[in-house]
């Protein structure tokens, strides 16, 4: 019996990277995942953005682990779709218990000379993106009476480096965001928690260390958490 066994977990953002780990790592625990990605490129956004290629790679890796998976093409900025993603997967796999809100972008640029729609896409992707997923989920959370909320939310979110202040912004809102929702949720057995991975694909943080600490919040053994900021970054906390 895996970690995570019989449970359904929701992967935004899970055609690459952190979300493709975290969709791999509990479908090995024994998680049916519901995969959503936008599999599309963001304006603003200059690095290459996830294909379908890359969400069926995640398919692939999580059927070799055993596990199954419902994929679903979806911008977590609009509620419509995310809905109809959330409610898919939910009706193939019959419930939801684990939220994994990860979907994000990371463009740059000093406060001063941003533009307005580079400030608006960064608030609209990385924060108001995360509050869809999980207003998205929460019902069906509720209906089973308990479940764990874990927000992706990189080291930025507990400092201010420069050149990234829209990112900045939106990630110390994802903080606000989990704190209030632990306690909104509290009373249907919801934990909400965050986990806070550092830069860099590096020998030390991969994307696997931030999928462990997501298993470990998803899982009963984590049933007395919530609320808490989860570093995952090898102490690179500095201010």
């Amino acid at each position: 019996m895996g970690r995570v066994a019989g449970k359904v977990a929701l992967v935004t953002g899970a055609a690459h990277g952190i979300g493709r780990a975290q969709a791999v790592r509990l479908a090995a625990e024994g998680a049916a995942v519901i995969a959503v990605d936008r599999c599309a490129s963001v304006d603003t956004v200059i690095a290459p953005a996830a294909t379908h290629a890359d969400l069926a790679e995640t398919q692939r890796q999580v059927e070799a682990v055993g596990g199954r998976m419902c994929a679903v093409v979806a911008d977590a900025r609009h509620a419509d779709a995310l809905r109809d993603a959330v409610d898919r997967g939910t009706s193939r796999f019959g419930g939801l218990d684990i939220v994994c809100a990860t979907a994000g972008i990371t463009p740059t640029g000093a406060a001063v000379e941003l533009t307005e729609d580079a400030w608006q896409t960064m608030l609209d992707v990385n924060l108001t993106g995360v509050w869809q997923t999980c207003k998205a989920a929460a019902p069906h959370l509720i209906r089973r009476g308990a479940g764990s909320m874990i927000l992706t939310n990189p080291v930025e979110a507990r400092r201010g480096p420069t050149g990234v202040a829209h990112y900045v912004a939106a990630k110390h809102g994802v903080v606000g965001l989990m704190r209030a929702m632990s306690k909104e949720f509290s009373a249907h057995n919801i934990r909400v928690n965050s986990v806070h991975p550092a830069n860099g694909d590096t020998p030390m943080i991969q994307p696997i260390d931030v999928a462990n600490a997501t298993l470990f919040l998803a899982s009963d053994e984590a049933r007395y958490i919530t609320a808490v900021t989860l570093p995952v970054d090898g102490g690179n906390r500095q201010r």
